[in-house]
């Protein structure tokens, strides 16, 4: 196996740093073509970060075509060169991370889901059940659709009657679509069929405390799902 050895890096976008410094091992020959990389955990310690940096680092060389990944055997090295335009690429850097926008959700959906518990109307109730009928039908025929659970969301901020609330949600919902790698990583993760009962049951369960209007226990539930969302992404 190749030894390779890289800087620590420090401040914001670290997995931007990371990206530059392992693709700049990839375009120098040091990492040939089928060369392995070092798993995730050895990257972890040779840049001394978590793993959320290092997924987002290696999820984007992925996207731009200059790495693959075999389940369970590792990270390869496939091209030197992007297989995507320049342009593509760079979104793909630019765009809010998948940990800002997990961040930004562990933070603020707690408080939205308080607001929603406390002052749904009946039709705000209705609309969560109908969404929350049509999730448990998908779950049932075993699949995950990304655009249920979005709704969900939305609706459960617009039961909050807080415009700026909403306008968050909005932007979230769009930062989600537009970021390549919260789809490439949700994809890999979140939607697993192990997690697809699990899901589901967190967002039966609060739903049924904003219809009986628990806050404390609304709170208690969001908070559980977006710190169970942040492990599904980075420590799976």
């Amino acid at each position: 196996m190749v030894t390779i050895t890289f800087n620590p890096v420090s401040s914001n976008k670290l997995y931007i740093q990371i990206y530059n410094q392992v693709l700049s091992q990839i375009q120098s020959g040091a990492f040939k073509i089928g060369d392995k990389l070092p798993t995730e955990r050895e990257l972890c310690e040779q840049f001394n970060v978590s793993r959320a940096p290092i997924r987002q680092a290696l999820s984007a060389l992925e996207l731009n075509g200059y790495i693959y990944s075999r389940q369970g055997e590792g990270v390869y090295v496939k091209s030197s060169q992007s297989a995507v335009e320049s342009q593509q690429s760079d979104i793909i850097l630019e765009a809010v991370s998948p940990e800002d926008i997990v961040e930004a959700r562990m933070a603020i959906e707690p408080i939205i889901v308080k607001l929603a518990a406390l002052r749904a109307t009946e039709e705000d109730i209705k609309g969560l059940r109908t969404t929350i009928n049509k999730m448990e039908e998908e779950t049932k025929e075993g699949v995950y659709v990304p655009e249920t659970d979005e709704t969900l969301h939305n609706q459960i901020a617009a039961a909050s009657q807080n415009e700026l609330f909403i306008k968050f949600m909005s932007a979230i919902s769009n930062a989600m679509k537009q970021q390549e790698m919260w789809k490439f990583i949700r994809d890999r993760t979140v939607t697993r069929p192990d997690y697809r009962d699990t899901n589901f049951k967190e967002h039966q369960m609060l739903i049924k405390a904003i219809e009986e209007h628990d806050e404390e226990a609304a709170v208690k539930l969001m908070t559980a799902h977006m710190n169970n969302l942040y492990d599904r992404y980075w420590k799976e």
